[in-house]
C-alpha cells in the first residue's frame, strides 16, 4: 500500500537472539517464518502434547547451524576506517526556521573542525537547512576542507530545483572521491549523491494530495511535498570507500537495500532525523531495524541521526558503539571492513518464497486427501 511500512515484524524479535546466525542466510522475512514454526511447536507441545514438531524444528535448525559458514563467506578484514559521526542535536522547532540556517550549519562544522584526523566524517539526515542551491558556497568551502584533511564528508540536505520544482531528499560527497585524490569534488549536482527513493508517507508526501491536503492541516506538514529518487542508485564513494546509503525510513526495507547493495559495498550507512519520535521507543526500534539490515548483508553499519540514537555496529562481533540520545555530541572511532558476501545477500527473500509455496502447495494437497478420505468413510456410513 503506497511505498508500504513494514516497520515491526516479528523476525525483529529475534535481532539480538542466539538465532541471528540466521539472518545473513534467510533475512528478517525468513526469521518471521522460524517465530511462528517455534510458536506452533509450543502450540503442539502444550495444548497437544504432541513433541514430534519441536524435535523437527530443532532437528533444522541444528543442520542449518553446521551449514551455516558454507552458505556465507565474510569474515573481517585487517582494513579499519576511521569514522566521525556527528550529533547535532537540533531541536525540531527551529530545524527549518531560516533564522537559525547559518548557526544550524555553523555548529556541525565546529563539531567536525577538530576532528578532521578520520577516513570519514558524516552529518545525519537534512543536517545542512538551507536547500542544496542556496548553501553552495558553504559546500564549496566544506568540500574545500574536507580535500585538504584528506578526508571526505556525507552530509543530508534537501535540494529544490528551480526548473522543475521538484523537491529531493539527498546525501551528498564532498572531499575526497577517492584514495589518489589531490583536491575536492563537490559542484552543484555533482554525480556523487543519493537521492531518497522510499518516502515517507504523509511525512515526506501525500498520496492523493488534491483530495486530502484541503481536508485537514495534517496533511500540510513542512517538508511533505518530496519527489522520489530512482529505485536502483549507485553507491557514494567517499575517500576510497563504497557505500551503501540508507536515507532515514528506507532502512526497513530490506529487498530495497539489497537491490542497491554492491559485491564492492564496504559500509551500509543510514542517516535519520528522528527528534519527532521524542523520547519513546521509536529510535530505539529504528536502530534495532537498522542492525538487521547490517546482519542480513554483513555490513558493518554507521547510523547518523540528529539527536540519536547514533552508532556504529559490527554484525560479525554483534557490538554497537554508540552516543547518548538528546546530547550534543560526536562518535569517533574505527570500524573494520568486512570481505564476501552472504547468503541473503546473493538470493533475497526467493529462497524462503519458494519453500513457503512449496509448504502451501503440500498443505493443499494434504486437506484434498484428508477431504477425499472423510468423504469416502461418509459414503461407506451412508450405504
Amino acid at each position: 500500500m503506497l511505498t508500504g511500512f513494514p516497520w515491526l515484524s516479528l523476525g525483529y524479535i529475534l535481532t539480538d537472539s542466539p538465532l541471528n546466525f540466521l539472518s545473513p542466510i534467510i533475512g528478517e522475512f525468513g526469521l518471521s517464518f522460524v517465530v511462528l514454526i517455534f510458536s506452533f511447536a509450543a502450540y503442539l507441545l502444550f495444548q497437544a502434547k504432541q513433541v514430534w514438531f519441536l524435535l523437527a524444528s530443532l532437528s533444522i535448525l541444528f543442520i542449518t547451524l553446521l551449514i551455516s559458514p558454507y552458505l556465507s563467506n565474510t569474515q573481517h578484514q585487517d582494513k579499519q576506517v576511521k569514522v566521525l559521526l556527528v550529533q547535532g542535536n537540533i531541536e525540531q522547532q527551529i530545524k527549518w526556521n531560516p533564522d537559525q540556517a547559518w548557526s544550524i550549519m555553523q555548529k556541525y562544522r565546529d563539531l567536525t573542525y577538530k576532528n578532521w584526523d578520520v577516513d570519514l566524517v558524516v552529518w545525519p539526515e537534512a543536517a545542512i537547512s538551507k536547500v542544496e542551491y542556496l548553501a553552495g558556497d558553504f559546500l564549496t568551502q566544506l568540500d574545500s576542507a574536507a580535500a585538504f584533511n584528506n578526508t571526505a564528508l556525507i552530509t543530508g540536505i534537501v535540494d529544490y530545483q528551480v526548473d522543475t520544482t521538484a523537491i529531493y531528499n539527498n546525501l551528498i560527497v564532498v572531499g575526497k572521491r577517492n584514495l589518489d585524490s589531490k583536491q575536492g569534488q563537490y559542484h552543484y549536482l555533482h554525480d556523487n549523491r543519493y537521492t531518497k527513493h522510499k518516502l515517507l508517507p504523509i511525512g515526506e508526501f501525500v498520496p492523493f494530495e488534491d483530495i486530502l491536503r484541503p481536508i485537514a492541516p495534517l496533511f500540510n506538514l513542512a517538508m511533505s511535498s518530496f519527489s522520489e529518487g530512482e529505485a536502483i542508485q549507485k553507491n557514494l564513494v567517499a575517500n576510497g570507500l563504497n557505500i551503501l546509503p540508507a536515507n532515514c525510513f528506507e532502512i526497513v526495507f530490506s529487498n530495497f537495500l539489497r537491490q542497491n547493495y554492491q559485491t564492492n559495498s564496504d559500509l551500509l550507512l543510514t542517516v535519520s532525523n528522528d527528534a519527532w519520535f521524542g523520547d519513546s521507543h521509536g529510535p530505539h526500534q529504528h536502530m534495532q531495524i537498522a542492525r538487521m539490515r547490517s546482519q542480513e548483508l554483513s555490513l558493518p553499519l554507521l547510523r547518523v541521526t540528529n539527536n540519536g540514537i547514533t552508532a556504529v555496529y559490527d554484525p560479525i562481533d554483534d557490538i554497537q558503539q554508540s552516543t547518548p540520545q538528546f546530547e550534543t555530541n560526536i562518535l569517533k572511532t574505527q570500524i573494520k571492513t568486512i570481505s564476501g558476501d552472504t547468503f541473503y545477500s546473493r538470493h533475497g527473500d526467493k529462497p524462503m518464497q519458494i519453500l513457503l509455496l512449496l509448504i502451501f502447495l503440500c498443505a493443499v494437497l494434504a486437506t484434498y486427501k484428508q477431504i477425499k478420505t472423510n468423504l469416502k468413510l461418509n459414503l461407506a456410513r451412508t450405504k
